[in-house]
C-alpha cells in the first residue's frame, strides 16, 4: 500500500467536480481558449504530458494575471488553483471559488491552504502552482520555494512542468492593462512521476523541477511566445 493508502494495483483515485461546477469549468476553458487564440495566437505543445488520471502538479513560471486563466484554458485537465485569500471578496470571490481555487495568505503558508491542497491532491486532482511566489517582474524565471516538495512527497502526485511565454509582453506586473497583439505560447514538459521525485532529495528535486520549467519556458519561446 502506497503513503497514500492505495493498494498497488488500484486505479489512481481522480477528483471530479459536481455536474454544473464541471460543465461551468469546461464552457469557461473553451471561452479563455477562444479568445487568447484570437487576441494572442495562443499556441500550445505538450497537452498529452498531463495525465488524465491521478493527482497531479503542474509547476509553471508566473509573469503575468493572465498565467492561471490560459493554463486554465489549455489545460484538458480540470485544474485547482492557489489564490491569496484576500481576492476571495465579492463578485471576483465567487468567480474563483467557483473553479475551486484554494485561498492562501500572501506568502503562501497558510497551513489551511496547505491542507486543503494536499486534500485535493489525495482525492486526484490536478493543481496548479506557481513555485516562484509571485510575479517576475521582468520575465525571468526566479528561484523557486521549496512548499510544493512536501505536497508532492505526501500525495505521490506527478509533477507536470509548464511553461509559458508572451504572457509578460501582454500584461506585465507593472501595467494596469493588458496590450494586445502579442503571441503566447504554453508547453506542457515531459512528466516526474512520484518515483522519479522519490530518488531526489528535496534541494535535488526543487533544482530539478526548476530546469524543467526553464526548459519549458525556452520550448514555448521557440514556439512563437513573446516574439
Amino acid at each position: 500500500m502506497s503513503r497514500t493508502g492505495q493498494k498497488a494495483g488500484d486505479p489512481p483515485p481522480t477528483y471530479r467536480r459536481g455536474p454544473l461546477k464541471a460543465a461551468w469549468y469546461w464552457l469557461s476553458s473553451v471561452a479563455l481558449w477562444t479568445a487568447f487564440k484570437l487576441l494572442y495566437r495562443l499556441r500550445i505543445e505538450g497537452q498529452a504530458n498531463v495525465p488524465l488520471e491521478g493527482p497531479v502538479v503542474l509547476l509553471a513560471n508566473h509573469t503575468s494575471h493572465f498565467d492561471p486563466a490560459i493554463i486554465g484554458g489549455a489545460t484538458r485537465r480540470q485544474l485547482s488553483a492557489l489564490a491569496r485569500d484576500t481576492l476571495f471578496v465579492g463578485p471576483f470571490g465567487w468567480l474563483i471559488r467557483s473553479y475551486d481555487a484554494v485561498p492562501v495568505d500572501r506568502e503562501g503558508a497558510s497551513l489551511a491552504g496547505v491542507r486543503a491542497t494536499l486534500k485535493r491532491l489525495k482525492q486526484g486532482g490536478a493543481v496548479l502552482l506557481f513555485p516562484e511566489g509571485t510575479r517576475s517582474a521582468d520575465g525571468e524565471l526566479q528561484a523557486f520555494k521549496p512548499g510544493f516538495v512536501a505536497l508532492v512527497r505526501r500525495s505521490g502526485a506527478t509533477i507536470v512542468p509548464v511553461g509559458i511565454a508572451g504572457a509578460h509582453e501582454a500584461w506585465p506586473k507593472h501595467r494596469s492593462r493588458a496590450r494586445l497583439g502579442e503571441r503566447i505560447a504554453v508547453v506542457y514538459g515531459a512528466p516526474l512521476s512520484s518515483e522519479q521525485a522519490g530518488d531526489c532529495d528535496d534541494s535535488r528535486l526543487v533544482e530539478l523541477s526548476r530546469q524543467r520549467v526553464e526548459e519549458a519556458l525556452d520550448a514555448a519561446r521557440r514556439l512563437g511566445g513573446g516574439g
